[in-house]
Protein backbone atom coordinates (compact mmCIF):
# COMPACT_ATOMS: atom_id res chain seq x y z
CA UNK A 1 0.00 0.00 0.00
CA UNK A 2 1.81 3.63 -0.92
CA UNK A 3 2.26 5.85 2.06
CA UNK A 4 -0.68 8.20 2.91
CA UNK A 5 -0.89 11.50 2.96
CA UNK A 6 -0.20 12.56 6.35
CA UNK A 7 2.24 10.57 7.19
CA UNK A 8 5.28 12.05 8.97
CA UNK A 9 8.40 11.69 6.60
CA UNK A 10 10.53 8.36 7.29
CA UNK A 11 14.27 8.40 7.97
CA UNK A 12 16.68 8.46 5.15
CA UNK A 13 18.81 6.12 7.20
CA UNK A 14 19.99 2.85 5.18
CA UNK A 15 21.50 4.23 2.49
CA UNK A 16 24.54 1.97 0.81
CA UNK A 17 26.38 5.40 0.14
CA UNK A 18 25.84 9.28 -0.34
CA UNK A 19 27.03 11.19 -3.40
CA UNK A 20 27.18 15.06 -3.39
CA UNK A 21 27.75 14.95 0.31
CA UNK A 22 29.90 13.63 2.97
CA UNK A 23 27.41 12.07 4.54
CA UNK A 24 23.77 12.07 5.32
CA UNK A 25 22.38 15.69 5.08
CA UNK A 26 20.57 17.02 8.13
CA UNK A 27 17.22 17.90 6.43
CA UNK A 28 16.05 21.05 8.37
CA UNK A 29 12.87 20.73 10.10
CA UNK A 30 10.28 23.22 9.49
CA UNK A 31 11.34 23.11 5.67
CA UNK A 32 9.42 21.43 2.17
CA UNK A 33 11.30 18.65 1.09
CA UNK A 34 11.07 17.26 -1.79
CA UNK A 35 12.52 13.23 -2.43
CA UNK A 36 12.96 12.30 -5.86
CA UNK A 37 13.46 8.38 -6.78
CA UNK A 38 15.10 7.69 -9.95
CA UNK A 39 17.58 5.29 -11.71
CA UNK A 40 20.57 5.46 -14.03
CA UNK A 41 18.46 2.68 -16.32
CA UNK A 42 15.20 4.71 -16.44
CA UNK A 43 14.81 6.95 -19.72
CA UNK A 44 11.75 9.05 -18.02
CA UNK A 45 13.89 9.93 -15.17
CA UNK A 46 16.93 11.06 -17.53
CA UNK A 47 14.04 13.14 -19.50
CA UNK A 48 12.68 14.98 -16.18
CA UNK A 49 15.86 15.04 -14.49
CA UNK A 50 16.86 18.93 -15.82
CA UNK A 51 13.87 20.10 -14.67
CA UNK A 52 13.93 18.64 -11.60
CA UNK A 53 17.17 20.43 -11.21
CA UNK A 54 15.99 23.65 -12.23
CA UNK A 55 13.18 23.16 -9.61
CA UNK A 56 15.54 22.60 -6.80
CA UNK A 57 17.18 26.27 -8.25
CA UNK A 58 14.35 27.81 -8.54
CA UNK A 59 13.22 27.25 -4.98
CA UNK A 60 16.15 26.41 -2.54
CA UNK A 61 15.90 29.91 -2.09
CA UNK A 62 12.40 29.63 -0.92
CA UNK A 63 12.71 27.16 1.59
CA UNK A 64 12.85 24.07 -0.91
CA UNK A 65 15.02 20.94 0.33
CA UNK A 66 15.79 18.20 -2.42
CA UNK A 67 17.56 14.87 -1.93
CA UNK A 68 18.00 12.79 -4.76
CA UNK A 69 17.49 8.70 -4.13
CA UNK A 70 19.12 6.27 -6.87
CA UNK A 71 16.87 3.10 -6.67
CA UNK A 72 18.36 0.55 -9.19
CA UNK A 73 15.75 -1.31 -11.08
CA UNK A 74 18.34 -3.66 -12.32
CA UNK A 75 21.89 -5.32 -10.69
CA UNK A 76 24.19 -3.05 -13.31
CA UNK A 77 22.45 -0.03 -12.18
CA UNK A 78 23.93 -0.30 -8.80
CA UNK A 79 27.49 0.59 -10.77
CA UNK A 80 28.15 3.88 -8.98
CA UNK A 81 30.02 4.93 -12.05
CA UNK A 82 26.77 5.07 -13.43
CA UNK A 83 25.65 6.97 -11.10
CA UNK A 84 28.58 9.59 -11.06
CA UNK A 85 28.08 9.99 -14.93
CA UNK A 86 24.54 10.74 -14.74
CA UNK A 87 25.05 13.65 -11.73
CA UNK A 88 27.56 15.09 -14.13
CA UNK A 89 25.75 14.96 -16.99
CA UNK A 90 22.38 16.47 -15.71
CA UNK A 91 23.90 18.62 -12.78
CA UNK A 92 22.75 17.64 -10.32
CA UNK A 93 23.83 19.19 -6.97
CA UNK A 94 21.46 17.96 -4.51
CA UNK A 95 22.66 15.21 -2.05
CA UNK A 96 21.95 11.44 -3.72
CA UNK A 97 21.43 8.40 -1.79
CA UNK A 98 22.68 5.30 -3.22
CA UNK A 99 19.68 2.90 -2.41
CA UNK A 100 20.85 -0.05 -3.52
CA UNK A 101 19.62 -2.25 -0.86
CA UNK A 102 16.03 -0.49 -0.99
CA UNK A 103 15.91 0.25 2.32
CA UNK A 104 14.89 3.92 1.93
CA UNK A 105 12.22 2.55 -1.05
CA UNK A 106 11.30 0.43 1.71
CA UNK A 107 10.28 2.66 4.14
CA UNK A 108 8.78 5.22 1.92
CA UNK A 109 6.79 1.85 0.15
CA UNK A 110 7.93 3.32 -3.26
CA UNK A 111 8.28 0.92 -6.01
CA UNK A 112 8.81 3.27 -8.78
CA UNK A 113 11.03 5.87 -10.30
CA UNK A 114 11.18 8.54 -10.88
CA UNK A 115 8.61 8.95 -8.01
CA UNK A 116 8.15 12.19 -6.07
CA UNK A 117 7.28 12.21 -2.35
CA UNK A 118 6.59 15.95 -1.61
CA UNK A 119 6.57 16.79 2.39
CA UNK A 120 5.60 20.35 4.00
CA UNK A 121 7.33 22.32 6.27
CA UNK A 122 5.27 20.06 9.25
CA UNK A 123 7.08 16.79 8.03
CA UNK A 124 3.88 15.48 6.79
CA UNK A 125 3.27 13.81 3.37
CA UNK A 126 1.50 16.29 1.19
CA UNK A 127 1.98 14.82 -2.21
CA UNK A 128 2.97 11.89 -4.42
CA UNK A 129 3.46 11.01 -7.82
CA UNK A 130 5.30 8.58 -10.28
CA UNK A 131 5.79 8.80 -13.74
CA UNK A 132 5.95 11.37 -16.19
CA UNK A 133 2.21 12.25 -15.80
CA UNK A 134 3.36 12.34 -12.08
CA UNK A 135 5.95 14.53 -12.18
CA UNK A 136 3.42 17.60 -14.05
CA UNK A 137 1.85 17.78 -10.88
CA UNK A 138 5.19 18.30 -8.81
CA UNK A 139 6.02 22.17 -9.43
CA UNK A 140 2.20 23.19 -8.55
CA UNK A 141 2.80 20.99 -5.51
CA UNK A 142 5.91 22.46 -4.91
CA UNK A 143 4.87 26.31 -4.87
CA UNK A 144 1.54 25.13 -2.99
CA UNK A 145 4.08 23.52 -0.01
CA UNK A 146 5.79 26.93 -0.40
CA UNK A 147 2.59 29.49 0.29
CA UNK A 148 3.60 30.87 -3.25
CA UNK A 149 0.53 31.72 -5.62
CA UNK A 150 -0.29 29.63 -8.73
CA UNK A 151 1.63 30.25 -12.37
CA UNK A 152 -0.58 31.46 -14.66
CA UNK A 153 -0.76 28.45 -17.82
CA UNK A 154 1.67 29.07 -20.14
Amino acid sequence: MPMRLGTQMPTLDGATGWLNTAAQPALQPGRVTLIHFWAVSCHICHETMDAVVAMKDRYEPEGLQVVAVHMPRFEEDADEARVQNDIAEYHITQPVALDHERAIADRFENEYVPAFFLFGADGTLKFRAAGDKGFLKVEPKIREALGLPAEAAQ
